[in-house]
């Protein structure tokens, strides 16, 4: 705190020693440290005290911040109704809804094509084929399908 060494409180023992006498000089130390002790008691309580009300002021804060999340939330849920939909009341208003309204559906998504109907297909009969060594089963599989080109590699 002061920044005082072994030499500065050498000099000042026996300025102290001289100035006072060494008959007084007991009482004057005890004295002198029981001041101290005051003094740092004091700004020990007025350290703790002030951090307490800093951590009120915290407190208050985060109570006001937390209040009004809730009442904003409170406001959303009691005023939301996902299916209520107000419509412009002037003709004006509602062809500008309308423009802006195509115009970023247009902006935003690529016109689409139709996607064609399936075609009917035909459950696939298995085909038996006897290409496997004498003694076992026949193996099934499954028929080629129609739209698959032959094995040739042109489609028809």
């Amino acid at each position: 705190m002061f920044d005082i060494g072994w030499s500065e409180l050498v000099v000042i023992g026996v300025v102290a020693l001289i100035a006072i006498g060494p008959k007084e000089l007991p009482g004057v130390l005890r004295s002198v440290g029981q001041w101290m002790t005051k003094i740092r008691r004091m700004a020990s309580e007025f350290q703790s005290q002030f951090q307490e009300a800093m951590r009120e002021a915290e407190m208050a804060d985060l109570k006001k911040q937390a209040e009004d999340l809730n009442d904003a939330a409170r406001n959303l849920t009691q005023n939301f109704d996902p299916f209520d939909y107000v419509a412009p009341t002037d003709a004006k208003a509602a062809s500008t809804t309308d423009t802006a309204n195509s115009s970023t559906q247009a902006a935003s998504a690529p016109a689409a094509e139709p996607l064609p109907a399936p075609a009917e297909q035909t459950p696939a009969e298995p085909v038996v084929t006897h290409d496997a060594a004498p003694g076992t089963p026949p193996a099934e599989t499954a028929a080629p399908d129609a739209a698959a080109p032959p094995a040739g590699g042109r489609a028809a």
